[in-house]
């Protein structure tokens, strides 16, 4: 009998694509919860006390619940950042030939998803800024799932499902820049640009050490907190100037970061901001709540928007010859993937925060975990019909790739 040993077993743990996706449906169930029970009160308080954090003048006063969002998270977009230049600069997306495809199918499942819940808000525009909710998917969540429900699918489906999430990621992080921005002070931008020109100097230096970096990073946070532009996009810029390869080292000074900080982010930071977020008071769900346009554009545009943005595109590039995919690869694992894809928590409950007021967050919460739910259920049900029909070998001809 093989014997582990401690630190085994937890590299074991922190190096499985379910462990963060697990956390984070535990934290969330563990939220609502609380949100329905006579902690909730207790839970409000916690996240409303107030965190002194300062040097001298210099001094920061904010909730809790304020240092997960503009401080932790910034954590998470720094991983996503550096994972983003890792794909350009050695992986997948580093081959202009692979990039299309994904790109083109992550783009329609960003795009549809806002028409839906546009058309179905248009008449109400004080609910209009939240269009970019439901155009985000939870590759955590995703992977959880597909891991769970879709083990037999091919290698190339699930590598098509993460290409996508990078695509979606940074399709995220321009929304957040380009859109949720307000009162942009152009003196405390031009601050944050030094801070570039410094950050980009280290890179050209093969300044390895997080230590300056880290540094030049607070600056760029305290330029952007201030400055009118979202906090996050600070990690993303750290994580672009970081360096992937350096002279005179064998290792990868981007991926030892990772290996450093993916603990942190995926088992301690993404549960606490799902349990920070999450919580939805059933007392207050209704059936006009679920009937609202708001919850309805969410849902739609999560579980339908999804499918026929990723999906229809997908299949479209197929039938154009453009999109080559391997033989064991079927249309039904790729409608899998597009419709586990409709699974948006962790940015869509981020955008949600940053685009529409705490009055209407019940509603965004609800069609959030609506829209998540149906589409991890059913992306479930068509892993498992293939399953089914595949033992089966019924109309398996009609499965075949196109």
């Amino acid at each position: 009998m093989q014997n582990f040993s401690f630190r085994e077993i937890w590299n074991k743990i922190i190096s499985n694509d379910m462990t963060s996706g697990i956390l984070m449906i535990l934290a969330m169930f563990a939220s609502i919860i609380c949100a329905n029970t006579d902690l909730r009160e207790t839970i409000a308080h916690f996240w409303e006390t107030q965190l002194f954090v300062g040097v001298g003048n210099l001094t920061f006063s904010k909730s809790l619940e304020w240092w997960v969002n503009d401080v932790l998270m910034v954590f998470f977009f720094l991983q996503v950042g550096l994972e983003l230049k890792k794909e350009m600069k050695e992986g997948f997306l580093s081959d202009p030939k692979q990039i299309l495809v994904p790109a083109l199918a992550a783009l329609g499942g960003i795009v549809c998803p806002a028409i839906i819940f546009a058309v179905l808000n248009n008449g109400n525009p004080q609910y209009m800024n939240g269009w970019a909710i439901p155009t985000a998917t939870d590759i955590a969540f995703a992977v959880c799932v597909l891991m769970l429900v879709g083990k037999a699918i091919p290698q190339a489906a699930k590598i098509f499902l993460l290409a996508i999430a990078i695509f979606d990621d940074l399709g995220a992080i321009l929304i957040i820049a380009i859109f949720y921005n307000q009162g942009v002070s152009l003196d405390l931008l031009g601050y944050a640009g030094l801070a570039c020109v410094a950050l980009y100097m280290l890179n050209k230096l093969q300044v390895t050490s997080f230590v300056p970096y880290l540094i030049l990073g607070v600056v760029l946070w305290y330029c952007f907190l201030n400055g009118g532009i979202h906090t996050t996009i600070a990690g993303v810029v750290v994580a672009m100037a970081y360096p992937m390869r350096v002279l005179r080292k064998t290792y990868s000074p981007l991926e030892k970061l990772v290996e450093v900080i993916k603990p942190w982010v995926d088992l301690l930071i993404l549960p606490v901001f799902a349990f920070a977020s999450a919580g939805l008071y059933l007392g207050d769900v209704t059936l006009e709540t679920f009937t609202h346009t708001l919850t309805l554009g969410i849902i739609c545009g999560l579980f339908f928007g999804k499918q026929i943005g990723i999906f229809g595109i997908t299949y479209l590039l197929m039938k154009a010859k453009i999109a080559v995919f391997p033989k064991e690869v079927k249309v039904i694992d790729l409608y899998g993937v597009a419709s586990v894809a409709g699974i948006g928590f962790t940015m869509a409950l981020f955008v949600g925060k940053l685009s529409l007021p705490e009055v209407m967050q019940g509603e965004v919460r609800l069609g959030i975990l609506c829209g998540s739910v149906l589409s991890a259920i059913w992306g479930a049900v068509v892993f498992q019909a293939e399953y089914f029909i595949d033992k089966h070998k019924i109309f398996k001809k009609h499965l075949n790739h196109i």
